[in-house]
């Protein structure tokens, strides 16, 4: 038996990956979640193909047995202590003794049993209707519902790995031949292996010497429906001719039109009439266009794998899912990878097929850009992708590669699926590539995405457009122009505030619980609203962005208010945490579970998993909130840009526009950046702005005071004198104090603003 590994060598993309040479399928060690695939010739008259996953508890063993039959796979042994656990747990539960019930569960869980033993305990015991209702039953009652979920859980994952064990799979396709009630059973336990069984399966129903076998076999494919179409279509262009007319007829009689880019793909470039022939009747079943452009279709596809949508998810709530590559000699190869980054992989696969295609395309492209990025952001800490190594380039340098146009679209789709990460990313990528015209660069179906940016309720993602806008130092005005300087004011003066809605309804002890809790991790909470968000749409106006909405509400209350959330502007893509009671938990996860910006957690939650849900919820949705130092590196980027934008005097960014902002700060900060907040004051032609530095001078000592001094001489070598009696008489009196330094700074002063002698008499002489 020979050991082959296998990699997926992914297409180059427009150009910008670096040219290799490189062979598809390459001999490599193994590292952990790498492809292992053994071959196995002599099973049932047909070849046996199957794969395993290295280091990886999903991993499943080479069949051993040959020949027509393969034995039953032996069952775990059970002592009569686990049995007696089992029934005990059952009883406790049905006479509503939840806590002995809970005790007897956790004794039942500590036995050592394996999911598959533990699915032999339940058969065996003619124990599995009760058990299903007494586990039912647990996960309604707080006290119970862990140790229940907990059975429920290693009770599926029993069931699912003896589906999916390849000698298990093999020993159901032999008893596809056999008589109704065998065959009834092997089809139910094929059809609940799904993909898993796919390989063997193909196999089975490729192979000409068991037509009844193969009569079977492509029945039981068409009633796996979606769960057989993309092995199926993986294998449909690498296989010959006469595969290529049974596979299509498949593929007809399955109603999905996932399989219609391949299968017209195949139709227009097969030179084989017979293929043609198949595939085109497969087209027309499905309702497809033989002459469509397949490009277009592949894009199609992606598209909708970058979507993430239910149909297009094998195996939802698992930690894996399967891709697949195809190979004349081999035959199928599973790829299991992690289901954050499954569908990422789908849609680049599907985008990569258009462009080699239509290299053109450049809505494609920025799809293929997209994919990239959300593979990088979803991607778990430490798990090396087998379709993504460590070794490529980063999504961050395709991003900067494609340039600023194919950047507008990503940021484009960002917005509209309110993707902050992606948002963000972009808008990098923008800011590095595209000179001052060129960041809102040409509309996109009217549209110009990055000025779109500047009233996304993020305020990461407006500070980062308002330091790429302000960078560039426009010379055009441009729609949105007037808020790029209130922006960095803001990111100047108070870049870390968050702000949180919390809605409980009519229970206010529980919003009290919330609210305190919120405001220990620093958030300010706004009044409570107990009739919805409407009652807080006033305090909503008046903050800069919601940072975060609590629902504990109910399913009814909860789903209303997301649904008003994400249709109002200022709360569009506010983290929403729903907290909900057990009845109502698992329809809001099936509700919002492909949804990033939105948590669900059961209400029963303590005070730490409650902060760990916040935390870990604001992470995601929006790159987690703004630190400290993060708050000051905005605030000194900030303060960088404007003080070039009022050095070049520019008219499009007028930083005059915030004015009373930075006034205010100007109170609030001290050291250098009192200075520079100064500085950039001093370029603004009104009163209020020159006095306002005068008063810091005013207030502050020795170097400092000088400094500023030296700032307010330099506003009045611009504008004049613009301070108040008062502040020029204490002027005249630092003039004359007994620190030298300080009285020549003020003189200094004096001469600058050119104060008139009559006035300078007339004070002098009030003075005295």
């Amino acid at each position: 038996m020979a050991l082959i590994v296998v990699y997926d060598a992914l297409p180059r993309i427009a150009g910008l990956t670096a040219l290799q040479t490189r062979s598809k399928h390459q001999t490599r060690s193994v590292p952990q979640e790498t492809i292992v695939r053994f071959s196995n010739r002599n099973l049932t008259g047909f070849t046996l193909s199957i794969t395993l996953l290295a280091g990886s508890s999903i991993a499943m063993l080479a069949p051993s047995a040959h020949g027509a039959a393969v034995a039953q796979l032996q069952p775990e042994s059970e002592s009569p202590e686990q049995l007696e656990l089992l029934r005990d747990f059952i009883h406790f539960v049905k006479i509503a003794r939840f806590d002995v019930a809970n005790d007897i569960g956790t004794r039942l869980l500590d036995s050592g049993l394996s999911s598959e033993g533990f699915v032999d305990l339940i058969e065996q015991s003619r124990e599995q209707q009760r058990f299903e209702e007494a586990v039912a039953a647990g996960l309604r009652v707080p006290v119970l519902e862990p140790i229940a979920a907990q059975l429920e859980s290693l009770f599926r994952d029993g069931k699912l790995s003896r589906a999916r064990n390849p000698e298990e799979i093999a020993r159901n396709i032999g008893l596809l031949t056999e008589g109704l009630r065998a065959r009834s059973l092997a089809r139910e336990r094929l059809i609940f292996a799904g993909e898993y069984a796919m390989p063997q399966l193909l196999d089975a129903y490729l192979q000409q010497k068991d037509l009844a076998l193969k009569a079977q076999v492509q029945r039981l494919l068409v009633d796996m429906g979606r769960h057989a179409i993309v092995p199926l279509i993986t294998a449909l262009p690498g296989l010959d001719a006469t595969s290529q007319e049974s596979i299509a007829e498949v593929l007809g009689l399955i109603p999905y039109r996932t399989s219609l880019p391949v299968l017209i793909d195949v139709y227009q470039s097969t030179n084989n009439n017979a293929v043609r022939q198949a595939t085109g009747r497969a087209i027309s079943r499905l309702g497809g266009n033989p002459g469509s452009d397949v490009a277009e279709m592949y894009a199609l596809l992606a598209n909708s794998y970058y979507s993430e949508p239910a149909e297009l998810t094998s195996f939802p709530g698992e930690d894996h899912q399967l891709v697949w590559d195809f190979d004349p000699g081999l035959g199928l190869v599973m790829i299991p990878v992690r289901t954050p980054v499954f569908h990422e992989a789908m849609s680049m696969r599907m985008a990569q097929r258009a462009l080699n295609l239509q290299p053109q395309n450049d809505e494609t492209l920025a799809l293929w850009v997209a994919s990239n990025y959300s593979r990088d952001f979803d991607t778990p800490e430490g798990y090396e992708n087998p379709l993504y190594g460590s070794d490529r380039r980063s999504a961050d340098y395709y991003g900067i590669a494609v340039g600023p146009e194919i950047d507008q679209l990503v940021l484009r789709r960002g917005i509209d699926s309110r993707d902050t990460p992606l948002v963000r990313s972009s808008i990098e990528a923008i800011a590095q590539t595209a000179g001052s015209r060129m960041l809102w660069g040409q509309d996109v179906d009217g549209r110009y995405p990055l000025l779109e940016a500047l009233d996304y309720q993020n305020r990461r993602v407006q500070f980062e457009t308002a330091l790429a806008l302000g960078n560039a130092q426009p010379s055009e005005s441009f729609a949105g122009s007037e808020r790029v300087i209130p922006l960095l004011a803001s990111a100047v003066k108070d870049a870390s505030a968050r702000y949180a809605i919390v809605l409980t309804g009519d229970d206010r002890e529980s919003y009290d619980q919330y609210r305190v809790q919120l405001e220990r991790q620093g958030f300010t909470v706004l009044p409570p609203a107990p009739e919805g968000l409407g009652q807080v749409e006033a305090a909503v106006a008046e903050t800069p962005t919601i940072d975060l909405i609590v629902s504990a509400q109910g399913f009814d209350n909860t789903l209303l208010s997301i649904e008003t959330a994400r249709a109002d502007g200022k709360m569009s893509v506010a983290p929403v945490l729903a907290l909900m009671g057990p009845d109502d938990l698992i329809a809001m996860e099936r509700q919002y579970g492909r949804d990033q910006t939105v948590s669900v957690r059961r209400q029963a939650i303590s005070n730490s998993a409650f902060d760990n849900s916040v935390e870990t919820l604001l992470e995601v949705a929006s790159g987690g909130p703004i630190s400290l130092d993060e708050a000051d590196s905005y605030a000194m980027r900030s303060i960088e840009v404007l003080r070039n934008l009022a050095i070049s005097n520019n008219q499009v960014l007028n930083i005059s526009d915030a004015a009373s902002m930075l006034i205010d700060v100007l109170q609030q900060v001290e050291g250098f950046t009192l200075l520079d907040i100064a500085e950039i004051i001093s370029y603004m032609p009104q009163p209020k702005a020159q006095q306002a530095i005068m008063d810091a001078a005013l207030e502050s000592q020795a170097e400092i005071q000088i400094e500023l001094l030296t700032i307010v001489s330099d506003s009045g070598k611009r504008f004049g004198n613009q301070l108040s009696n008062r502040q020029v008489r204490r002027l005249i009196e630092l003039a004359g104090a007994d620190d030298s330094a300080l009285a020549e700074a003020a003189a200094a002063t004096m001469g600058a603003l050119e104060v008139d002698n009559d006035t300078l008499l007339e004070l002098i002489f009030d003075g005295e």
